[in-house]
């Protein structure tokens, strides 16, 4: 039998059948398809909570760092405080010096700034 018979005989049977090999082949690729989306269900399904978690450990060692900094920042932040109430204590008691020793502070002596706070207090 030479190959133009086979074929022949293939698409005869093809036709006889209801071209069942037609047929036959969408529904392979479907199941084809169907698998694939399935796999990759699964596989996002896997690796999800992994993701999930390592973003967890990312937020958590950031909240850390921040949590940390920020406790810098307010120990930084006393000592300033604590450093700019004794200036300002001691440019009062100087102040006081000069204006009992008959010696007034010229007004550009003091900057604007601490004008106010002494006027004002904050």
């Amino acid at each position: 039998m030479s190959i133009t018979e086979v074929i022949g005989l293939v698409g005869a049977a093809g036709g006889i059948l209801g071209g069942g090999g037609f047929f036959v082949a969408r529904a392979t690729v479907r199941a084809a398809r169907v698998t694939a989306a399935a796999q990759e269900a699964i596989a996002r399904m896997t690796t999800e909570p992994q993701a999930d978690a390592q973003k967890f450990a990312v937020l958590q060692a950031t909240v850390t760092r921040v949590d940390e900094e920020n406790g810098q920042l307010r120990g930084r932040q006393a000592r300033f405080d604590s450093l700019l109430g004794g200036f300002s204590r001691t440019v009062n008691r100087l102040i006081y010096r000069m204006e009992r020793a008959g010696i007034p502070p010229e007004p550009e002596d003091i900057d604007e700034l601490v004008r106010e706070y002494m006027r004002t207090g904050a």
